[in-house]
């Protein structure tokens, strides 16, 4: 199967398995099930449950990954609903859009997004035997925590209320606040997969290279791109003062990392099984994307 054709297979999925393993909106509270669905149904890249069946496809596959991939994509889309509240980010547009809190109101935003999270949880403990439930609970709690994707956007609102924020701190943010969850995203395919732990150690270094990259090219396009491409507020990063690749490096130093975080990630995918050819094409387009 083609890369295109590979692509839109694994999206089919998991829409699919979003409408299948999301307790329908008219569940009550209605209200509550809604905004979770209105959320995770806005379309988007899908990036991350792309990765975990990608990658599990690499492998023997011991344990169907779509309920992990659905999981991360609830965990994902938990943390955009709280990054566009007011107390936050405070946008009005995600996905082309009105935001949750936009849509429905702060307070059904702010319990939707905390639903998300739970039901992520929720749908490993139903569906996997204990090992690799257990397994994938610890990876995804571990990367949405304290110590990374939520300590990622604690240092992130943090840099925005300094002058002088540097390039270590900046990176600190990148690797946790998005990172964390690409490498998340392998490493739950390689679980449902049964990689090897010189696999998974692979796949963490792949997701470290990964992470660095879409969010570089995310901090650019930010810079570059209007808001109906981008599908939610452009420029807004400058406007904020927040501290970003491009605020730190310029564009053209932007694009230099982007370019070197990309070929350190194919480099490192290379070592996976038949060097994992539809990932390494995704990495690619990631790198040349505009929205």
């Amino acid at each position: 199967m083609d890369f295109t054709a590979q692509l839109k297979a694994y999206r089919d999925r998991v829409e699919r398995g979003l409408d299948e393993l999301v307790p329908p909106a008219g569940t009550r509270p209605a209200r509550l099930h809604a905004a979770m669905r209105y959320s995770l149904q806005a379309g988007g890249k899908r990036l991350r449950p792309l990765l975990v069946l990608a990658t599990a496809d690499l492998f023997d596959k011991k344990a169907d990954a779509i309920v992990a991939a659905i999981a991360l994509e609830c965990i994902h889309t938990y943390s955009l609903i709280h990054d566009d509240l007011p107390c936050m980010d405070n946008d009005d547009l995600r996905r082309g859009r009105p935001t949750a809190h936009k849509q429905f109101n702060e307070a059904t935003a702010l319990l939707a997004g905390d639903a998300l999270l739970t039901l992520a949880f929720q749908l490993i403990a139903r569906h996997y035997p204990a090992a690799t439930g257990q397994a994938l609970t610890r990876e995804f709690a571990d990367a949405a925590g304290s110590e990374h994707l939520i300590g990622g956007q604690m240092e992130d609102l943090l840099a925005e209320m300094k002058t002088d924020a540097t390039a270590v701190e900046l990176e600190f943010i990148h690797l946790n606040k998005t990172a964390a969850m690409l490498t998340a995203a392998l490493v739950a395919g390689g679980l449902c997969g049964g990689a090897n732990e010189k696999q998974l150690a692979t796949l963490r270094e792949a997701g470290r290279h990964l992470g660095l990259a879409f969010q570089i090219v995310d901090d650019i396009l930010d810079a570059t791109a209007d808001t109906k491409t981008l599908g939610k507020t452009g420029g807004k990063d400058a406007k904020s003062g927040k501290t970003t690749f491009v605020k730190l490096h310029g564009l053209d130093g932007s694009r230099r990392h982007a370019r070197q975080q990309s070929d350190a990630a194919k480099s490192v995918l290379a070592r996976l099984p038949d060097g994992a050819p539809f990932i390494t094409t995704l990495v690619e387009n990631m790198a040349r994307r505009s929205s």
